[in-house]
């Protein structure tokens, strides 16, 4: 009887660890599946990297967003999350494409490591979009988001 209880025991931790383990594997392809996500981001050139992901700024005046007037949609250049409309684009005269909005939910603030400005980012993929403004009086929104043609890719609407 003795003997019959010993293998029951070990039967069942047995059984325990199984399961412990095959939840552990489990767990570890469902992170895997997230980080791959991350790989089916857009590849980037150095110098789209050197803004999106190390947080810099092209020159003003330069970005090729700048001057767009087309009606569509601002998309991530990283991961194509749609960020900005057409109708939010407005002439501000600093050098970079500015928005009084943004998609909701789409663009996400953090405080600027300078701890003077706001930075923004793309909400999905956390690249560098530039910084926002408020209470500059440009459009009746009072807000800016100065961004980096370079972070950015545009999607024209359909006609």
């Amino acid at each position: 009887m003795k003997t019959f209880l010993n293998k029951t025991l070990i039967l069942a931790g047995l059984l325990v660890i199984t399961s412990l383990t095959a939840c552990a594997q489990r767990e570890k392809k469902e992170q895997a599946q997230k980080t791959s996500k991350h790989m089916e981001w857009n590849k980037l050139t150095k110098e789209e990297e050197d803004v999106i992901v190390r947080k810099g700024t092209e020159y003003p005046g330069t970005g090729k967003l700048l001057n767009n007037k087309e009606k569509g949609t601002y998309v991530c250049k990283r991961c194509n999350t749609p960020l900005f409309l057409s109708e939010n684009k407005f002439e501000s005269e600093c050098g970079w494409p500015s928005f009084d909005d943004e998609i909701k939910g789409a663009v996400e603030r953090i405080a600027d490591a300078d701890g003077m400005r706001t930075e923004i980012v793309c909400a999905n993929c956390k690249a560098h979009l530039g910084h926002v403004f408020i209470g500059e009086g440009f459009t009746n929104k009072n807000t800016r988001n100065c961004v980096n043609s370079i972070s950015m890719a545009f999607v024209p609407a359909e006609k």
